[in-house]
């Protein structure tokens, strides 16, 4: 009788195991992935490395922080959303306008105060349906919309919810 127990018990946890790849692939395909941080076109908020948890099933909204496939490569970046379809976006002396409206960019200060440059050049541009156009908050130093055009939508990831790497800077994003 112990022998048939014990194949129970084993056959058990063989299930329980089985159950939990499944739903980790399942949610990894579907609802969220981890995502590493490259370079630091998104400095201060997040640095090279960083580690953070993209929700793929989140709708999009302006200064959300998304991972996308690049549009002249295969490379995953993330950045912040600043148009969305619709959108007139211009940038005069560094102070970002969305359909004529001025926005404040809080995320902006740290580097605005350090660099005796202007982080944006001037430019006026229209977001065409089902894309998006981004920016990194290290505007100095990051390959964006300005450099690459708008993203399609087809090519977002997700929206970045959570930083949990390095442990010291654990939390939701700025």
């Amino acid at each position: 009788m112990k022998n048939g127990s014990t194949k129970t018990e084993v056959f058990s946890w063989i299930k329980s195991l089985l159950a939990v790849v499944v739903l980790v692939i399942v949610c990894r395909q579907f609802l969220f992935t981890p995502v590493t941080v490259n370079g630091g076109s998104m400095s201060p908020t997040f640095q090279d490395n960083d580690r953070v948890m993209v929700l793929k099933m989140s709708e999009i909204e302006h200064f959300d922080m998304i991972v996308f496939e690049a549009p002249t490569s295969s490379d995953k970046h993330i950045k912040r959303v600043i148009g969305m379809a619709g959108d007139t976006l211009k940038v005069m002396n560094d102070r970002l306008y969305i359909n004529d409206a001025l926005v404040e960019e809080p995320y902006l200060e740290e580097n605005k105060a350090s660099s005796p440059f202007a982080l944006t050049e001037d430019f006026e541009v229209v977001v065409p349906e089902d894309c998006l156009f981004v920016m990194g908050d290290n505007r100095l130093s990051s390959g964006d919309s300005r450099l690459y055009g708008f993203v399609p939508k087809d090519n977002v990831f997700g929206e970045v919810k959570i930083r949990f790497y390095p442990l010291s800077g654990i939390g939701l994003p700025e």
